[in-house]
């Protein structure tokens, strides 16, 4: 067997995030004190384009963007060309994007073969010169097994941070968009911390690549750095100092998290929500929880604790194809988390019936929905690229920022966040609200029956 795929007892390990964590004490972690003032909650794709857009041509000493991908289509190309004019105006402007090493070298699903966003990096770069470099990074040698999911963009002393890869639909750059959450957290040290992670992790590894070249290693090639790469993330973590909070201030702690075992993002997630007392809000864009997650939550539920959760209509979601499109495999998807959610939802109808348990679905338009994060009791906001998945979990690198408040500084913003995402979200009243998987479409029916002879949809859950 290829030792570029695992054998199956290896995969079920990469695969099963449900072994019992241990759970961080959130009270516990070291923070960087900031001004409540220097925190802001963009309320737009619009916004944060214009503030991303903003901040690149205003950079002085350093950029770094870390995302999914940076997609070759009107608001990539847009974000490119600001980069490299603003290293064109400032030549020691240090400017450097990383990206998902697998991502970047193919074209989308469901779309003709291709050399992916690559080929518009080596374009730029053959076309205006060296300056803005675009690397890919390879958290594993296949990317159904992991992929970058870090987020993060650092701009000089300003954190700009979001769910949301750079494309026309997250941009708004054209008719449709996809909505995620958006903040902007301006302090030195913090953004120091976020780019000293990049610096290290990434660059200065030899399993980070340049793409704007050719050839391209294969990533065969590459497999023993790779392998090198994981064990350095597995351990890897943000340089956090112990800060005291002083008046006016709320504490920040960026955290990253890799693998199914010891990590801390996972383990501090579950330690906020096991400490919960009065309420809840989580989002998730594919409601298809972790293990640990969900048997939480049914803790808070006993516990009297009120649990709000917003996640995409089906059809807000990435992957949804409307009836009047060709079906193909893809589109499966929305429907297999609504299956989830229905189950979810019946199985704790009490719950929603007395109002303790808020199930929102999100729609507006043909737009989607891609938000994550939680807030807690009204002290505590989670703002995190995890989609609270078990992908998410055991396979992806992942980060977050935990944001403790005690003085409920932000809880304005959070308040007028949430009024705003509930003006296209409607509250399910009874689990029948959803639509019966026999309704579905005949060749989404005929899939869910095959998969679950073979019980192959739990496997598809893990995975996507």
């Amino acid at each position: 067997m290829s030792r570029t795929f695992p054998s199956p007892r290896a995969l079920a390990r990469r695969l099963n995030p449900f072994r019992r964590p241990g759970l961080a004490d959130p009270a516990a972690l070291p923070a960087f004190a900031v001004p409540a003032g220097q925190v802001r909650e963009l309320q737009s794709p619009e916004a944060f384009r214009a503030t991303l857009l903003d901040l690149i041509a205003g950079a002085q000493q350093r950029i770094v963007l870390v995302a999914l991908y940076l997609q070759d289509d009107d608001a990539g190309r847009e974000v490119l060309e600001a980069l490299y004019a603003a290293k064109q105006a400032r030549p020691s402007l240090e400017v450097e994007v990383y990206v998902d090493w697998h991502r970047a070298r193919r074209g989308l699903i469901g779309k003709d073969r291709s050399e992916g966003n690559a080929a518009m990096y080596r374009a730029f770069a053959e076309r205006l010169g060296p300056g803005v470099t675009v690397r890919g990074v390879p958290v594993q040698t296949r990317e159904l097994f992991g992929v970058l999911h870090l987020k993060g963009f650092i701009i000089d002393d300003a954190v700009l941070y979001s769910g949301a890869s750079i494309n026309d639909v997250y941009l708004a750059a054209q008719q449709r968009y996809r909505l995620d959450r958006y903040h902007l957290i301006r302090d030195a040290a913090l953004a120091d911390s976020m780019a000293g992670y990049v610096r290290t992790q990434f660059r200065d590894s030899d399993a980070v690549q340049a793409l704007d070249r050719r050839p391209l290693p294969v990533t065969r090639e590459l497999q023993p750095a790779i392998v090198r790469f994981r064990q350095n993330l597995a351990k890897a973590q943000y340089e956090v100092p112990v800060a005291s909070r002083g008046e006016g201030d709320v504490l920040v702690t960026p955290l990253a998290g890799f693998g199914r075992s010891d990590n801390l993002l996972n383990e501090t997630l579950l330690g906020l929500l096991h400490g919960a007392r009065r309420r809840v809000v989580l989002f998730t864009p594919y409601f298809n929880l972790p293990r640990p997650v969900r048997a939480v939550l049914g803790q808070l539920l006993r516990r009297g604790v009120q649990l709000d959760i917003m996640v995409g209509d089906k059809t807000a979601n990435d992957f949804y194809i409307p009836p009047t499109q060709p079906f193909t495999r893809i589109g499966l998807l929305p429907y297999l988390y609504e299956a989830n959610l229905r189950r979810f939802a019946r199985l704790h109808q009490a719950q929603v019936t007395r109002g303790q348990l808020n199930l929102w679905l999100w729609r507006h338009g043909d737009n989607s929905y891609h938000l994550k994060g939680m807030l807690i009791d009204d002290e505590v906001a989670v703002l995190t690229g995890n989609n609270l998945n078990p992908r998410a979990w055991a396979l992806d690198l992942e980060n977050g920022l935990i944001l403790r408040d005690p003085e409920h500084l932000l809880l304005p913003q959070h308040l007028a966040e949430w009024d705003r995402l509930r003006a296209h979200a409607t509250r399910l009243d009874d689990y029948h609200s959803l639509e019966s998987p026999r309704a579905y479409p005949e060749e989404v029916r005929k899939l869910l029956r095959r998969l679950s002879r073979v019980r192959l949809d739990r496997l598809l859950n893990r995975l996507l």
